[in-house]
């Protein structure tokens, strides 16, 4: 469960509705959810929506080799809760593997999207999912009009190579190449080193048919450089919380130091690399305080 119980919700609670989620149909949209495609300056991507458009929005960005159904469990309790939420495949990821196909999938490509993603609408509470996260910094920095909140979502905890500090791919890292590192990426989501059940596996294994390789071997390089963005993102006016999961890819104690040096405040569930899967309910219920916050 969450490290912080200063809400008035039941003890539990949320951590008990995860516990039952079992194993899930990733192709089936939630109920209520609608498809459409952004024109955005890399590309069409590939948008899922749901709730009211008037209501108060909420952006969820996936990361590399991810896509929008990563949240399909959250949207409906984020629509439930009162908000318009939104989330939309990367440039090279699954629907949207066309966008970017003419240039470098570079930070430049990725903010322009985000930017020009947000300012087609209201300002979004924004999450972003391990490299999104990246790019959700980089855009709150630029454009901080456009962001009420900012959550960063099993993010790397760092910058320069920020796969030297990951448990398991750590010594190879001064060697490895960008195409071998997503090489190795690749092969670890394949083979389910992730441990994650029959359906998920069916359906993340499902989506490199369609995502771009050159996309996710140019998004490991940039992630081989991420930029140093501590201080600008500490100087930034919105609420802003890190989450991970007490087995993610980078160690707990950089995703806690990291939001500290951020001004963040920080949560914990016991689950992996991908809480919006696992542990939707408990993150759900911490993004509500956080939006809640953002509004005081």
């Amino acid at each position: 469960m969450s490290t912080d119980s200063r809400s008035g919700r039941a003890p539990g609670a949320p951590a008990s509705l995860d516990a039952a989620i079992g194993d899930v149909d990733w192709t089936v949209p939630p109920a209520g959810s609608t498809r459409s495609w952004f024109r955005a300056p890399s590309g069409e991507l590939s948008v899922i929506s749901l709730g009211a458009p008037e209501r108060p929005r909420v952006v969820l960005v996936p990361g590399a080799t991810g896509s929008k159904e990563d949240f399909a469990l959250m949207l409906p309790l984020l629509a439930d809760a009162g908000y318009f939420v939104q989330s939309f495949d990367l440039a090279g990821q699954y629907e949207s593997h066309a966008a970017g196909a003419d240039s470098a999938y570079t930070y430049e490509l990725f903010i322009a999207d985000l930017v020009a993603f947000l300012d087609a609408g209201a300002p979004a509470h924004l999450l972003g999912y391990s490299f999104a996260g990246t790019v959700a910094q980089l855009v709150a920095v630029r454009r901080p009009d456009l962001v009420l909140s900012l959550t960063l979502l099993t993010t790397p905890p760092g910058s320069g190579n920020v796969f030297a500090s990951m448990k398991w791919l750590g010594p190879l890292a001064p060697i490895a190449s960008p195409r071998r590192g997503a090489g190795l990426m690749i092969w670890g989501i394949v083979t389910n080193k992730n441990r994650v059940p029959p359906r998920r596996l069916e359906f993340v294994r499902s989506r490199f048919a369609l995502t771009s390789r050159r996309s996710v071997d140019e998004i490991v390089g940039l992630m081989m450089a991420a930029p140093d963005l501590r201080s600008r993102v500490r100087g930034l006016p919105m609420p802003k919380l890190v989450v991970a999961g007490s087995h993610d890819l980078w160690p707990l104690a950089a995703h806690e130091r990291y939001a500290r040096e951020i001004g963040a405040e920080f949560r914990a569930y016991p689950t992996g690399h991908s809480p919006s899967e696992t542990t939707p309910h408990q993150l759900t219920a911490d993004l509500l305080d956080l939006y809640t916050r953002a509004r005081d």
